[in-house]
């Protein structure tokens, strides 16, 4: 009681969650390792464009930002006008198959409580993204302490989900199994080959673990590149 309605996913981050400081880190590292310096680069659901803007700071000179949000890539052209930042509200992307050496997924999937959304989203970055090319995604996977567990269990009828919950402020979130960002990853057409865990700060202050996971996509034939 008391807890305003949804907005659903877009009208939050027309309007509250377009004013949120974004807090999951980039481990640069680890994208080093598997992404150079002169690829092209996709970051997908990039807000306002606040890794495309560390991208391009590290060094990466060819990174594009996308997001469905009218209100992030507005914030973005403002806070960081030197990058090169989009906003497309829908799938498929305006981009032709192959056309990105790695894209970014950075808690992204959380932001989107339905399947088939989440499906699609992965499954148009295998589209985009080369044969031999990485997918870098990094998400919070379903946590387990007090708090957490009870907000699941709080709304797992409303949503049909156990792992979605809503926010006070209006936002529908998403926690996942690990081994669902995994199958989503391999139905997309990616292998992953590195999974790392740590602690990140979320939207709302408090402590979470995250899950990356660093995925080549598999060649379309055994012959192609």
């Amino acid at each position: 009681m008391g807890m305003p309605p949804p907005q659903g996913t877009d009208g939050f981050w027309e309007t509250t969650g377009a004013a949120k400081t974004f807090t999951h880190p980039l481990d640069a590292e680890l994208l080093a390792e598997f992404v150079p310096r002169s690829a092209r680069v996709l970051d997908y659901g990039c807000g306002y464009g606040r890794l495309t803007a560390e991208l391009a700071g590290l060094g990466y000179r060819a990174v594009r930002g996308v997001d469905r949000s009218a209100a992030l890539i507005a914030r973005g052209r403002r806070e960081h006008p030197e990058a090169a930042l989009m906003r497309w509200a829908g799938l498929p992307l305006p981009f032709a198959d192959r056309s990105f050496d790695a894209a970014l997924l950075f808690a992204v999937l959380t932001c989107v409580p339905e399947n088939a959304g989440q499906e699609a989203i992965t499954g148009e970055l295998g589209r985009v993204v080369r044969p031999g090319g990485v997918l870098y995604l990094s998400d919070v996977p379903l946590q387990d302490d007090a708090f957490n567990r009870a907000r699941y269990g709080r709304f797992a009828e409303r949503y049909g989900t156990y792992g979605v919950f809503e926010t006070e402020d209006g936002g529908v979130f998403r926690h996942h199994p690990p081994e669902r960002l995994r199958a989503l990853v391999r139905a997309a057409g990616f292998t992953v080959l590195r999974e790392r865990r740590g602690a990140v700060r979320t939207l709302d202050g408090r402590t979470a673990e995250r899950l990356q996971l660093m995925a080549r996509r598999e060649p379309a034939d055994p012959g192609a590149g």
